[in-house]
C-alpha cells in the first residue's frame, strides 16, 4: 500500500460529546458492516465496565476505507483520569478530529486532550455534533473552541481549522449549517472529505531503516504479548530481525517479528508487509513494552521514549485482614495482589506501584479517582479480594515549599442550588474563575481547587443538585499548599461484635443514623454499618436479637420500620471514608471498617497521633 493512501487520525472530545457513537457510523458508513450486521450496542466501547458505565476508558484502535483510501481511527478516552491512554494514542497519529458538543460546548476534559494535541503539532478537525438538539448553538461553539485553541497556544495554522456540522446518532454531517430541525446533509461524506483533505499523509521512506515505536500492549493466550504501534519509517515484515530499544541511551534487545497484523474495521488481518504511517500489531518478542522502538539492527534509530504526565492521587491497597476475608475471593494474598498489579504497570503507563514498609501494602499511584476505580473494580471482578485506603494527593516540594495539585472544575448546574454549590466549594478553598448563566434556568461555574477538596465531593454535589447537576474537573497545575481543609461532617456507625445483623437491630438503630447494611447481613467488630446523625462515632450494638420469654403484653406490638439502607457502591465508599477508615472490596461485597477493629486500639492510635 503506498503511504500516499493512508491517513492516521484520533477522534477526541469530553465525556458524553457522542464520540464513540460518531466512530461507529464511520464504521458502518465506510462498509465495514453489511446491512444485516447493524447493531443496536456501540461496537468500539466493548468492555464489561464501558457498557455499563457509557464511558470510553481504553483507547482503541479501527479502520476504515473510504475512495480508497485506508483512514487508522483512535478512539481515545475522554477523562483526564485516562490521561496515559490518550498521550499514547496521540503518537500514533497525524491528525484529530475534535468532537464538541452543539450545546454543552468546549468542556474541561476537551481542553486537556485537546491541549495534549496542539502540543504534538497536530492539526485539528473540528466538528460539531448533535446540532439537531433543541437547545444546539453551533456559532457560539465555534467560537468557544476558537478561544479554547488560543488560549492552549495555537498556531495560526492550528487556529485555521475546518469545520463540521453533525449528528452522530443519525449518521449525517454538512459542511454548511442548516435549517434547525432538518437534515443538513446526507450522510457522512463531508467529515470523510474533510479527513481525506487536512490530514497530511505519511512522508516517511519505506527505504529507510525501519522505526516503529510502541503505542500500546494487547496480549494473547496464542501469541503472548503484542504490540501495536505505527510504522514511521521503513518497512516490516514477517520474520523479521529487529532491535528493540528503550530511546536513545536505554536498554537493547535483539528479537524476531513473528506476525504483521493491520486494521481492516474492528479486524485484524495478516499482513506481509507494511509501511510507513501503517498503524501495525507486531507479536514473537517477549519483553516488548510501551514507548520502546523497534529498529533495524544495522541501522538503529530509535526515537525517544514516551513521556506521560505523573500521577496526582495515592491510594494504598491492602490485603484484606477482616473477619470475613477469603469467603468471597480466590486472589487474597499479597504476593497475587502484587502480581496483579505488576501485570497493569504493563501497559497502564500512568500508573505507578510501590511496596511499602508495612507487610502486605502497596502503595498505588494514578491520574485521579476514577482512574484507580476502574482498575479496582477490573481486579474484583476477576476474583481479587482487598482492602483500599482514602486517597491522598500527591504532593510535591518545589523551592523548599510544599505544593499540591489544583484542579480546574465545570459544574453546570440550576440557578436554585447555585448558592449552596458555591458554599460548598468555598468550604474547600476553591476559587470562582467564571459564572455563565445560560438564560435557561441554569448556570455554569468553573472554580480552580486544590485535589484535596474534590476527594468525596461527588456525593455532596448530587445531594446538593437534587442529582441534577454536571460536574468535571481536571488537573492544572502545582500550586503551593493551601491550608487545612474540613473533612466529613458525620461521623459513623461502629459494629461492637461478630455475627449477623437482625432486623430488630436496625429498627433500634433507625434513629441514631442512615444504614449500609441490611438485614441477614454478617457484620464484625469495627465494620462501619451507617452514618451516624451527629458528628461523631459510635459503637453500637448491631446482632442485638430481642428477649424471647413467655410474657405476654396485652396490646398489639408495633411493627419495625426500617430506612431502606444507603446502597454501598466502591466510587461511594472509596468517597466517604476517612483517614482511618478502610474499603473492603471482594467479587460480591463492598464493606466498609475502621483500620484498627478493636476500639481501645482505636482509642490508643488517637492518643498516639495527638501527641
Amino acid at each position: 500500500m503506498s503511504t500516499k493512501q493512508i491517513r492516521n487520525i484520533a477522534i477526541i472530545a469530553h465525556v458524553d460529546h457522542g464520540k464513540t457513537t460518531m466512530v461507529d457510523q464511520l464504521l458502518r458508513q465506510s462498509g465495514t458492516f453489511a446491512e444485516h450486521e447493524k447493531v443496536v450496542d456501540t461496537v468500539m466501547d466493548n468492555n464489561a465496565i464501558e457498557k455499563e458505565r457509557g464511558i470510553t476508558i481504553l483507547a482503541k484502535n479501527c479502520a476504515v476505507t473510504w475512495e480508497g483510501t485506508h483512514i487508522n481511527i483512535v478512539d481515545t478516552p475522554g477523562h483526564a483520569d485516562f490521561g496515559g491512554e490518550v498521550e499514547r494514542a496521540l503518537s500514533m497519529v497525524d491528525g484529530v478530529v475534535l468532537l464538541i458538543d452543539a450545546q454543552e460546548g468546549p468542556m474541561p476534559q476537551t481542553r486537556f486532550v485537546t491541549k495534549k494535541a496542539l502540543a504534538l503539532g497536530l492539526k485539528p478537525i473540528l466538528v460539531v455534533n448533535k446540532v439537531d438538539k433543541p437547545g444546539a448553538n453551533p456559532d457560539k461553539v465555534v467560537n468557544a473552541a476558537f478561544d479554547l485553541f488560543d488560549k492552549l497556544g495555537a498556531t495560526d495554522e492550528q487556529l485555521d481549522f475546518p469545520v463540521v456540522y453533525a449528528s452522530g446518532i443519525n449518521g449525517w454531517s454538512s459542511l454548511e449549517e442548516g435549517a434547525p430541525g432538518e437534515q443538513w446533509g446526507p450522510d457522512m461524506s463531508a467529515l470523510f472529505n474533510t479527513i481525506l483533505k487536512h490530514v497530511p499523509a505519511q512522508k516517511g521512506d519505506p527505504d529507510a531503516p525501519l522505526q516503529l515505536q510502541i503505542s500500546a500492549l494487547d496480549f494473547s493466550t496464542f501469541v503472548g504479548r503484542i504490540g501495536v504501534g505505527r510504522i514511521s519509517q521503513g518497512t516490516l515484515k514477517p520474520m523479521m530481525d529487529v532491535l528493540v530499544m528503550e530511546g536513545p541511551d536505554g536498554k537493547t534487545v535483539k528479537g524476531r517479528v513473528n506476525q504483521v497484523l493491520t486494521f481492516q474495521g474492528l479486524d485484524r488481518v495478516q499482513a506481509t508487509e507494511a509501511g510507513p504511517g501503517e498503524i501495525v500489531l507486531i507479536n514473537g518478542i517477549a519483553d516488548i513494552g510501551i514507548g520502546v522502538t523497534v529498529t533495524d539492527p544495522a541501522n538503529p534509530s530509535p526515537l525517544p521514549m514516551l513521556k506521560v504526565d505523573e500521577p496526582t492521587l495515592t491510594m494504598n491497597f491492602c490485603v484484606n485482614t477482616s473477619p470475613l476475608a477469603g469467603r468471597e475471593g480466590k486472589f487474597v494474598t499479597s504476593r497475587q495482589i502484587w502480581d496483579r498489579l505488576q501485570k497493569e504497570l504493563q501497559h497502564n503507563v500512568a500508573l505507578r506501584v510501590n511496596e511499602t514498609d508495612e507487610e502486605g501494602i502497596f502503595e498505588v499511584m494514578g491520574r485521579g479517582e476514577l482512574h484507580l476505580t476502574i482498575l479496582l473494580e477490573n481486579m474484583r471482578r476477576e476474583g481479587y479480594e482487598m482492602a483500599v485506603s482514602k486517597p491522598r494527593v500527591v504532593f510535591r516540594t518545589v523551592n523548599g515549599e510544599k505544593h499540591e495539585p489544583i484542579e480546574l472544575v465545570t459544574a453546570d448546574i440550576e440557578e436554585q442550588h447555585q448558592g449552596g454549590v458555591m458554599q460548598a466549594l468555598g468550604e474547600r478553598k476553591g476559587e470562582l474563575v467564571n459564572m455563565e448563566p445560560d438564560g435557561r434556568g441554569r448556570v455554569r461555574l468553573e472554580y480552580r481547587i486544590p485535589a484535596r477538596g474534590l476527594i468525596g465531593f461527588t456525593n455532596e454535589f448530587l445531594n446538593l443538585t437534587r442529582g441534577s447537576g454536571l460536574i468535571s474537573n481536571i488537573f492544572d497545575s502545582y500550586e503551593p499548599h493551601k491550608g487545612e481543609i474540613g473533612s466529613r461532617k458525620n461521623g459513623v456507625l461502629i459494629s461492637m461484635d461478630d455475627g449477623e445483623i437482625f432486623t430488630y437491630a436496625l429498627g433500634k438503630l433507625d434513629d441514631r443514623g442512615r444504614m449500609f447494611v441490611k438485614a441477614n447481613d454478617p457484620v464484625y467488630e469495627g465494620m462501619i454499618v451507617g452514618i451516624h446523625s451527629r458528628d461523631n462515632d459510635l459503637v453500637v450494638n448491631a446482632t442485638r436479637t430481642k428477649q424471647l420469654t413467655n410474657f405476654r403484653v396485652s396490646g398489639k406490638e408495633d411493627a419495625i420500620k426500617i430506612t431502606p439502607p444507603i446502597e454501598l457502591t466502591l466510587e461511594y465508599g472509596v468517597e466517604f471514608i476517612e483517614d482511618d477508615e478502610l474499603v473492603e472490596i471482594t467479587p460480591k461485597s463492598v464493606r466498609l471498617r475502621k483500620r484498627f477493629l478493636k476500639e481501645n486500639e482505636r482509642k490508643r492510635a488517637s492518643r498516639e497521633m495527638a501527641s
